[in-house]
């Protein structure tokens, strides 16, 4: 053993490594994958519900980071893709129009964000996430009942969250299959 300043022992031989620049300790040396911009960037494929898949597999077509469309057109999207079982690649469209949103509708567009992520949790099998997302998010929306721009209805989607929430609490993830399930943006 040798002992490194502080006096804490380490075997022989595994002091400090040098790390790939962004790797995290005790991660591997390899390179992290990086945008044009440099930010990081995992890209490995992803299958329908987002969970990365080993690379060199084909997965899900992905949303582009720089999505940038109209409000309306984000929503008949999003809408799009939840009813067709998508709504990890829901939320990917709903987080771009948070980000690009004026300060008064980013909140509106991240409570959506999170439902869709809420609704992937369930189809994943993760009801606790499920649940705590879908309230949090409704709760976000809600804020907006009455007066949500681009014809979305807060108040309905709000409810429904809450509902969609509580309901898996108490029936399990069944209830994310059934009736009510579905969400309506506008």
């Amino acid at each position: 053993m040798t002992g490194p300043p502080g006096g804490a022992s380490v075997p022989a031989g595994q002091g400090s490594q040098p790390r790939a620049p962004g790797a995290r300790p005790g991660a591997s040396n390899q390179a992290r994958d990086r945008d044009p911009a440099g930010r990081p960037r995992n890209a490995r494929p992803r299958d329908g519900l987002g969970r990365p898949l080993p690379r060199g597999q084909a997965g899900e077509e992905r949303i582009p980071d720089d999505l940038a469309v109209p409000p309306y057109e984000a929503i008949s999207l999003a809408q799009g893709l939840l009813d067709s079982g998508r709504p990890f690649h829901a939320h990917e469209v709903l987080e771009a129009s948070w980000k690009a949103a004026p300060p008064a509708e980013r909140e509106l567009w991240k409570g959506l964000a999170q439902i869709a992520v809420g609704l992937t949790h369930a189809r994943r099998g993760n009801a606790t996430g499920a649940a705590a997302l879908l309230r949090r998010g409704g709760q976000r929306v809600g804020r907006y009942a009455g007066a949500a721009p681009h014809g979305i209805d807060a108040g309905t989607i709000a409810r429904q969250a809450s509902s969609l929430a509580d309901r898996i609490d108490t029936d399990g993830l069944a209830a994310a299959a059934g009736p009510g399930a579905d969400f309506r943006l506008t």
